[in-house]
């Protein structure tokens, strides 16, 4: 009989789909989030606070690994409020206001 290939996520992708309903929720919390803990990191030195921190002690570098971490944790859930448009920089303030935009003259 075949053995379970390991795979090289950490967590394993079975444990990170069981903290969500489905794979497209998956992709898109853990790409929102590594987003705010790469803006997380490059804001340091600047002192703003608006993000919040990586809520996992890990050894991972990379802001989708921490993502995932987070989410086995389940220190990150789906449904979890969105930061507000304050908290965001400049530049995705304006982006997410012309998508909202675009949103209005499709419907």
């Amino acid at each position: 009989m075949a053995e379970p290939r390991s795979t090289m996520i950490d967590p394993p992708i079975e444990d990170l789909l069981d903290k969500v309903d489905s794979k497209f929720t998956l992709v898109t919390l853990s790409s929102k989030r590594a987003r705010q803990i790469n803006s997380y990191f490059n804001q340091l030195g600047e002192g703003l606070g608006a993000i919040v921190p990586p809520q996992v002690t890990s050894v991972a570098r990379k802001p989708l690994s921490i993502a995932f971490e987070e989410i086995a944790a389940s220190k990150v859930r789906a449904g979890d409020p969105v930061p507000e448009a304050e908290e965001l920089s400049e530049e995705d303030a304006a982006a997410l206001a012309a998508l909202a935009e675009d949103a209005g003259e499709t419907e």
